[in-house]
C-alpha cells in the first residue's frame, strides 16, 4: 500500500524517491522501523482485535447489558484494511515524508475510517433495530417484523452522510453537489410521487399500526388477513384463498375494520313468528330467548324485543356479546342458540314465520 501510494506522489513530487533514497543511505534502521512498524504493528492490533472480540462475546454471554454486546459487534467488524491503515499513517510519520505524500497517505487513511465507521454504524444499526424487533414481538404479534424500512432509511442517511464526507476529503465541492442533487431530487421526487407517497404510508402503517400481521380486517368489500406490509404494497389472503394487493397509499385512504383488535364480538339477529302466535306467547318469547343465550358459556346477553310488525312476520330483536374475537366462537355459539331456539319454539308450539302470501275471497251475493 505505502508503494502504492508513493507510485502515485511520484510524477508531482520527483525529490520523493531521492528522499526515501537518501534516508535509506543514511538512515537504514529508519525504513526498517516504518516497515516494522506497518507488519508488526497491523498483526498486534489484528492479534488484539481476536482476542478482544473473543473476551466481549464470553462476557456479553453472562450479563444483560447491552453495551457489551455492541462492544462485541465493533470489534468483530474492524477490518484489517483499516488497522493496515492506522498503522501505515504510524510508519508514514516516521519516514518524514514530503508534505504532499503525507497529504495523500492521511487522505487514503481518512476514507478508510470513514468506510470503516460506515461498517460499525451499519451493524450497530441491525444490532438495534433487531434486538427493538424481538422485544415489540414479545409484547404484540408482528409488531417486530416491519423493521426493513427504518433499516432501509437509516442506513441510507449514514451512507449519505459518509459518501459526503469522503468526496469532500477527496476534493469534491459538496456544496455545489448537494445543490445539484437537492434539484435533481426534487425532479425524481416529482417522478416518483407514486411510489414515494407509498412508502411514506407503510411508514405511517408501521408507526401507527392500525394493522399488523396476523389482523383479519375488511376494507370496502374485501376481507382476509394480513400476510405481509411491504414499501409499496400490503398483501392480504383473503377468506376465498387468493391473495390481495393493496397500495399503502390507498388502503390509509379507506375505511378499515380491524377484527382483532376488537375485545368482544357484538351480535345482533332476529326471529320471526307467525302473526297467529296467541298473545300470552308472544309476550314469553324475549324471556325464552334470554334464557336461550345465558345458557351459553363466554357469552354476556344485553337485550330481546319485539321490534316490529313485518310483512308477513312478528319481528324479535336481540343483542348478545361474545367475550372473544374468534369467528369460528362466535359461529358455534349462534349456532347453539338457533338449535335451542328452534327445540324451545317447537316445545311451546310456536312457528317460526316465512314469506306467505294470505287471500281472502268474498263470495257475491
Amino acid at each position: 500500500m505505502l508503494c502504492f501510494l508513493l507510485q502515485l506522489n511520484q510524477d508531482t513530487d520527483p525529490g520523493l524517491w531521492r528522499h526515501i533514497k537518501d534516508l535509506y543511505d543514511k538512515q537504514p534502521y529508519t525504513i526498517w522501523s516504518a516497515v516494522g512498524v506497518l507488519v508488526l504493528g497491523t498483526l498486534a492490533m489484528w492479534i488484539a482485535k481476536k482476542i478482544l472480540t473473543h473476551h466481549f462475546d464470553k462476557f456479553a454471554a453472562k450479563t444483560h447489558n447491552i453495551w457489551d454486546d455492541v462492544a462485541a459487534e465493533i470489534f468483530r467488524k474492524t477490518n484489517f484494511i483499516s488497522l493496515a491503515a492506522l498503522s501505515l499513517l504510524i510508519a508514514a510519520a516516521i519516514l518524514s515524508l514530503p508534505t504532499e505524500t503525507m497529504d495523500i497517505i492521511c487522505g487514503a487513511v481518512l476514507v478508510v475510517i470513514l468506510i470503516q465507521a460506515g461498517i460499525w454504524g451499519n451493524r450497530i444499526i441491525t444490532f438495534f433495530l433487531t434486538r427493538y424487533a424481538k422485544k415489540r414481538e414479545k409484547l404484540e404479534t408482528g409488531a417486530g417484523m416491519p423493521v426493513s424500512v427504518f433499516k432501509f432509511i437509516a442506513k441510507l442517511l449514514l451512507w449519505t452522510v459518509l459518501l459526503l464526507l469522503i468526496l469532500d476529503n477527496i476534493g469534491v465541492d459538496v456544496t455545489t453537489l448537494v445543490a445539484g442533487l437537492g434539484v435533481g431530487g426534487i425532479a425524481v421526487a416529482l417522478a416518483v410521487q407514486n411510489i414515494l407517497g407509498d412508502l411514506f404510508s407503510s411508514l405511517s402503517i408501521l408507526l401507527d399500526k392500525p394493522f399488523t400481521p396476523g389482523d383479519f380486517i375488511v376494507v370496502d368489500d374485501l376481507m382476509g388477513t394480513v400476510e405481509h406490509i411491504g414499501l409499496k404494497t400490503t398483501r392480504i389472503c383473503s377468506i376465498h384463498g387468493e391473495q390481495i394487493i393493496f397500495s399503502n397509499s390507498d388502503l390509509l385512504q379507506s375505511r378499515i375494520r380491524n377484527y382483532r383488535k376488537m375485545r368482544e364480538r357484538r351480535v345482533l339477529f332476529s326471529v320471526g313468528v307467525t302473526y297467529q302466535t296467541p298473545q300470552d306467547k308472544l309476550v314469553a318469547i324475549p324471556g325464552i330467548i334470554e334464557e336461550t343465550i345465558k345458557a351459553c358459556e363466554n357469552v354476556r346477553f344485553e337485550r330481546s324485543h319485539f321490534k316490529n310488525f313485518g310483512d308477513y312476520a312478528l319481528n324479535f330483536e336481540s343483542v348478545y356479546h361474545v367475550s372473544s374475537r374468534d369467528y369460528m366462537a362466535y359461529m358455534n355459539i349462534q349456532q347453539q342458540i338457533n338449535y335451542a331456539l328452534f327445540k324451545r319454539f317447537q316445545a311451546e308450539g310456536i312457528e317460526f314465520a316465512y314469506p306467505t302470501q294470505t287471500l281472502f275471497c268474498e263470495k257475491d251475493n
